[in-house]
């Protein structure tokens, strides 16, 4: 599982500018697709073949007026928790502020290694101001411009030297691993709960370093398989839960640990922006998706035709990704609770569907034919070949083109809306890459 650098600090510091060059520099993976732009506060890092995850704390920081006490406070006391690294991003230009003091003051007694980072540093004679920054008690300050990308490469040298060594887990990876996610009071811990029962007897936990999920193995009624579980929904944390940021830190790390999200959506309250933060982390991750509406014990009108538009909200939300299981069910009355677990377990064997080629090429190639991809510029693209990609996390496929570069994402999709209607693919994400022929 990755690492989880955390980046803290005062607004108008150059955090979301740092956080862009750490994510989009050398190697970065966070992607540009269609339905997972609509937050840019957490990004994947690779250097030195260590991938770790950023979280930029100020993307979630609504008000300027007397903004320590409420927002910064909450957010650096759940990153002092939470990350196995803390960025604490201070401005040379303007020096040490009572608000850089107040947040020292809360870092010095965190566990994680905690990195000054004097930003700004746009030239050499700004260098001279960073000593300053030793009065906040927390080591050497390493200069960097965000900016023009200049002491950054030193600062991930130094990031990555800071990660422990990763634990070695003794998992069975023919088993899938299953992670319910969602805001807080959406019912995670209930539906935990109604999944192991009282037969503790056949559960067996599976911890890894102190921040990591925890895994626990389930395996009665049928079914085999590991519940990754986060420390939120074990232990009370001193952040109020009602935080937006709370609810996406906490999930970053069972997502990552995870094969199949189970995503709880509170039925009482809809679709709200923090599940979109969530499901948005679980497309850039690349994991399988159920969604299960809890708490529809508590919904008056229970019809057929209430189902179907709650339903039709739902996908218009996580559009364009729309083809995932969704059921109704209830945590408390464990209305429907197996029913979860079957479709979760159809969605894992569905990330790891195994396409002929033949009959790839034999069902798409008319299709495409009929409908080839728009002219550019007066060329015609002609695809000829597919084939499916092997030891891939996702089903993911390479139609062979003589113009690559001028297949567009609509077209893309749309193959890959014709390959969900021939194939089972329900729930799990679909790579589709056009290369040269």
């Amino acid at each position: 599982m990755s690492n989880l650098v955390a980046i803290v600090g005062r607004p108008n510091v150059g955090k979301s500018t740092l956080f862009n060059r750490l994510t989009k520099s050398r190697r970065a993976i966070v992607n540009e697709e269609a339905g997972t732009t609509r937050d840019r506060q957490y990004g994947k890092s690779e250097w030195q073949g260590r991938e770790f995850s950023v979280v930029d704390t100020g993307g979630w920081v609504v008000n300027s007026d007397d903004i320590f006490e409420e927002e910064i406070r909450k957010q650096v006391l759940l990153a002092v928790d939470e990350a196995d690294v803390i960025l604490f991003v201070v401005d040379v230009m303007n020096g040490v502020t009572d608000l850089d003091m107040q947040v020292a003051a809360i870092l010095r007694r965190a566990n994680s290694p905690v990195i000054i980072v004097a930003n700004k540093t746009d030239n050499h004679d700004l260098q001279y101001n960073a000593p300053e920054f030793y009065k906040l008690g927390l080591g050497d300050p390493y200069c960097i411009s965000a900016i023009t990308g200049s002491g950054t490469g030193d600062l991930m040298d130094l990031i990555v030297s800071k990660f422990k060594k990763e634990a070695s887990e003794i998992l069975d990876d023919e088993i899938p691993r299953f992670a319910v996610v969602g805001r807080p009071n959406a019912g995670k811990s209930s539906i935990v709960n109604a999944f192991i029962g009282e037969d503790r007897n056949i559960v067996t936990e599976i911890a890894g370093t102190t921040r990591d999920s925890i895994y626990t193995r389930y395996n009665k009624f049928g079914f085999d398989f590991y519940l990754v579980d986060t420390a939120g929904i074990r232990k009370k944390n001193k952040v109020n839960e009602d935080l937006e940021y709370y609810s996406v830190i906490r999930s970053i790390r069972a997502i990552e640990g995870s094969d199949v999200c189970i995503l709880m959506l509170d039925a009482t309250r809809g679709v709200e922006s923090q599940d979109l933060n969530i499901f948005s982390l679980i497309q850039k991750n690349q994991k399988g998706l159920v969604v299960v509406i809890n708490k529809w014990d508590l919904v008056e009108d229970k019809s057929v035709k209430v189902q179907k538009t709650f339903e039709e909200a739902v996908r218009s939300r996580f559009a364009p990704f729309v083809d995932f299981p969704i059921i109704f069910a209830s945590a408390l009355t464990k209305q429907r609770i197996l029913k979860v677990l079957e479709e979760a377990r159809n969605v894992y064997e569905h990330r790891t569907t195994k396409i002929p080629t033949a009959r790839l090429n034999e069902e798409m190639l008319p299709l495409i034919e009929a409908y080839p991809p728009p002219s550019n510029k007066g060329k015609y693209i002609k695809i000829k070949y597919i084939t499916q990609l092997p030891n891939t996390q996702v089903p993911s496929f390479v139609y062979f083109a003589n113009l690559p570069q001028y297949v567009k994402e609509p077209y893309k999709r749309f193959l890959e809306n014709k390959m969900r209607e021939k194939w089972n693919l329900t729930g799990t994400p679909v790579n589709i890459y056009i290369r040269q022929k």
